[in-house]
């Protein structure tokens, strides 16, 4: 995992000023702008670890695209989003034991999200289709949670619930840290037509913040969302 950060930062690094300059190859000056929607599949990577299932929940929001450059066979674009996103984490329970518990738990909890990303593309960029990738830095605001949990509870005989290394300091727990941030890279499919861009997406986000506290005192080492989207987005062009 450290290495493929180290080769997203090390994409940025190249391609970033590169996008800024846009003095090399053939100069764009295109904008476009539309909207998005799909899913945001999270887990968050707790240590000590709790078994999770995925955390499925709605990502939608509003996308600003600018083209500033064809290199050889490669379109370049900066693009911005702001977008609404329920993350969290969903438990798979089991007891001390390790047996299946009908007891059930998730947390949502609600974002504000602003990734940054510069976006290489290939194919044909009027009327046909194109493959492209992106990376970029990403970060989040907090804007609330919620638990929920099963009316069945399955508490031990010091009437605590019954699970692994009896480690239950979670259900208590809000979110302590509210701003959130990670980085972000993902591949997709656009279609161009005569009346805008229509683009189908999968994505992945590595958090790097922790929702709590991570000092020696504190319950985990380790609690960063780790998100993989899956979204449909279209753009309308407003300069070209």
């Amino acid at each position: 995992m450290h290495r493929i950060l180290h080769i997203l930062v090390l994409l940025l690094a190249v391609t970033l000023p590169r996008l800024a300059t846009a003095q090399v190859g053939e100069p764009r000056s295109d904008l476009a702008i539309g909207v998005s929607g799909g899913v945001a599949m999270n887990t968050i990577d707790f240590d000590p670890s709790i078994k999770q299932q995925l955390h499925v929940a709605p990502t939608f929001g509003v996308t600003l695209r600018y083209s500033c450059e064809k290199y050889f066979n490669t379109y370049c674009a900066l693009q911005a989003e702001v977008n609404y996103t329920r993350l969290g984490w969903t438990e798979e329970i089991q007891n001390s034991l390790g047996q299946p518990l009908p007891d059930t738990y998730s947390r949502d909890i609600d974002y504000i999200q602003v990734p940054l990303l510069a976006r290489l593309s290939w194919g044909k960029e009027h009327g046909g289709l194109m493959f492209y990738f992106l990376a970029g830095p990403q970060v989040g605001f907090y804007l609330g949670e919620h638990a929920r949990q099963s009316a069945t509870w399955t508490l031990t005989t010091e009437g605590i619930p019954d699970r692994p290394n009896s480690l239950v300091n979670q259900y208590a727990m809000k979110v302590e840290k509210k701003f959130d941030y990670g980085i972000t890279g993902g591949i997709g499919l656009e279609w161009n037509t005569h009346v805008g861009h229509f683009m189908l997406e999968g994505r992945y986000c590595f958090g790097l913040a922790d929702i709590y506290g991570n000092a020696k005192k504190d319950v985990f080492g380790r609690s960063a969302h780790s998100t993989i989207f899956a979204k449909l987005t279209y753009l309308t062009d407003i300069l070209k």
